[in-house]
């Protein structure tokens, strides 16, 4: 499995063909990128970007190249629950991308004597010549050297956005355990996906810091849904926030969702829109002041880590846009975060603020007070 099944066919198809033609009675479909071979085995290949497909199945046995550039969900959710019946085995390769869901599984592969840790950088292995090397580090950035030719997860993602503001973050010790304090009220900020997830982040305000304390992401839900998600954690309220489109009309109903949301509770307020490129400059300032826990934002964190840059390969420059993927939603989700809280800037509580109670089921319901 590569990120994308045209990359899988680039990369594995000829390989696979060459190495198995030799065996007799093998055979070749070639639509499907699949060799069945006499003794009912079947090795093919498939993309990480239609992983759903693979539900239902079951595998002996996967390789997942280039895993940094995956949806983590692919692993989690499809593939690992088709080696169970055959207790299968699974490899993971790949050049660094930056503190991503990859950089976490070589993390706890270190300790868990299950796994197999390999490091193959190109100063020790001595497959390149030294002269190459030497080219290669004059004509690339040092987070690109590093991650490609010394298996750095610390080096940023190339063409990230937020790289190097997540890696200070990471250094500074600002992704860390941050309790939700009961004198302070949590602010939500959404990404409200209509074909895509809806992502949600959770903050308090103190003094000059953000305190990201919460995060929450799902795909194929209605507003319903997510309301119960907020009551369910039980939080206390201060505003919640979304994008401008959240005003606009739905050919089916004729209602907003902003309309649809406070009939069940959630009075939004709307988020500025400044454009997609200042929102991400507000975005890499406002990481700065922000302290992120560590277990309950992982999966945010990975998507800003993860959000970057279109590369166009015939150019061979990075595009002026940025790469939709499973990575958009969270980081969307962010960027009106640190608009909010530039352009408009939300209620604060400090510890000397009294701590909200939610009262009945009035205007504002148990979404606020």
């Amino acid at each position: 499995m590569a990120p994308y099944f045209s990359q899988a066919k680039d990369v594995a198809w000829s390989y696979l063909k060459r190495y198995t033609a030799p065996i007799p009675g093998n055979a070749v479909n070639e639509s499907e990128l699949r060799v069945d071979l006499p003794n009912q085995g079947r090795v093919r290949l498939y993309g990480a970007d239609n992983y759903e497909r693979l539900r239902g199945i079951y595998l002996d046995g996967v390789v997942l190249d280039e895993y940094g550039d995956m949806d983590p969900r692919a692993w989690q959710e499809a593939i690992r629950p088709a080696l169970a019946d055959r207790k299968g085995w699974a490899i993971f390769i790949g050049t660094p991308r930056g503190l991503n869901h990859f950089a976490d599984l070589w993390e706890r592969a270190q300790s868990d004597p299950e796994w197999y840790p390999l490091t193959l950088k190109a100063s020790e292995t001595g497959l390149l010549p030294a002269a190459e090397l030497e080219q290669a580090r004059r004509e690339m950035s040092e987070e690109q050297y590093a991650a490609e030719f010394e298996c750095s997860f610390a080096a940023s993602v190339v063409g990230a956005y937020y790289g190097r503001e997540m890696q200070a973050a990471e250094t500074e010790g600002r992704i860390t355990r941050v309790p939700v304090l009961p004198e302070a009220a949590v602010d939500t900020w959404w990404d409200l996906g209509v074909n895509d997830a809806t992502a949600i982040w959770f903050t308090q305000s103190i003094g000059r810091e953000v305190h990201v304390v919460d995060y929450y992401e799902s795909s194929g839900e209605g507003l319903p849904h997510y309301a119960k998600v907020l009551q369910d954690r039980g939080y206390v309220y201060g505003q919640h926030n979304a994008p401008h489109d959240i005003q606009v009309r739905e050919l089916g109903s004729g209602r907003s969702r902003i309309e649809t949301a406070r009939g069940l509770g959630i009075n939004f307020r709307v988020v500025p829109d400044v454009g997609l490129m200042d929102g991400i400059d507000a975005a890499r300032m406002f990481i700065g002041r922000c302290w992120f826990d560590r277990e309950k934002t992982e999966r945010g964190r990975l998507a800003l880590t993860s959000y970057r840059k279109i590369w166009d390969e015939k150019r061979r420059v990075f595009q002026a846009r940025p790469m939709h993927d499973w990575a958009s939603n969270g980081a969307d989700g962010f960027r009106y975060l640190a608009v909010g809280h530039k352009f408009a800037s939300p209620r604060r509580y400090t510890e000397a603020t009294p701590r909200l109670v939610t009262v009945g089921s009035g205007s504002d319901g148990w979404m606020g007070a």
